[in-house]
């Protein structure tokens, strides 16, 4: 169980055709995903915003967030953390910890920096497909 972050899915989804989408394909045809409520919502606030049109039209965005929804294992965090520098990445690790993750994917620093997170690895998303 894999729990990938924001950035990845937002690239993955104004670019599927391009070297990060077959890498991320590769990942989650091998691999099960974790969302939860929280990480869920902040995807699509991402994914929606104005700025993203000029990549693809809403109504796909939309299409690709249904897509991705369909194919996540869905989690409620019970637990809590406040490890990170960036508070509003704390829920990633909180559903890395829900969801007994195999792993985190992300391309940002400030989660990067925690690896490993209570024996979790957290890996760039080139690193992960060479892992898992």
């Amino acid at each position: 169980m894999l729990v990938i972050d924001t950035n990845i899915w937002v690239s993955y989804a104004l670019m599927p055709q391009g070297q990060l989408g077959s890498a991320l394909n590769g990942l989650i045809g091998r691999h099960l995903y974790a969302f939860s409520e929280a990480t869920f919502i902040e995807l699509t606030d991402v994914i929606m915003r104005p700025k993203f049109d000029r990549f693809a039209a809403p109504e796909a965005r939309g299409e690709v967030l249904k897509q991705i929804a369909a194919g996540g294992e869905w989690f409620k965090p019970m637990e809590r953390v406040r490890d990170c520098r960036d508070p509003k990445d704390n829920k990633f690790l909180e559903l890395a910890l829900a969801a007994s993750a195999d792993g985190i994917v992300t391309g940002d620093q400030d989660l990067l920096v925690l690896s490993p997170y209570r024996g979790i690895p957290i890996l760039t998303l080139s690193d992960a497909a060479g892992k898992f």
